[in-house]
């Protein structure tokens, strides 16, 4: 089961899981919309690598680190997010929706669109 995450409860989620390694927010989103909108890292590393190179740069992902992964408003993300779990990551969840929510619930300054 992949757990569906508000914004807001990231940082709970978090601190929840286990692990010396800063968490990660995996942006999985297009280039264009990183230029668009973007979170900006707080006491996670952000990480963006749009869906589509996900499978050939598994190898910089550490399945031991806990691991949310971001898109528009929760899709792709929840694709990824299963993608992960079937390769034996543990730590995932979904940021239900995604940057949309994120600057609802967070930071309004984001663009929405």
């Amino acid at each position: 089961m992949i757990e569906q995450v508000r914004p807001t409860e990231l940082a709970h989620w978090f601190q929840r899981q286990a692990g010396d390694k800063p968490p990660v927010v995996l942006d999985v989103r297009e280039p264009a919309e990183w230029r668009a909108a973007s979170i900006a890292p707080g006491a996670f590393t952000l990480l963006q690598m749009s869906m589509g190179t996900v499978p050939a740069r598994l190898q910089e992902l550490d399945p031991q680190t806990p691991i949310a992964c971001l898109c528009h408003h929760g899709a792709r993300s929840m694709q990824v997010a299963r993608f992960l779990l079937d390769r034996g990551f543990t730590q995932v969840a979904n940021i239900a929706g995604g940057i949309d929510a994120w600057s609802v619930e967070i930071d309004n300054r984001i663009p929405r669109y």
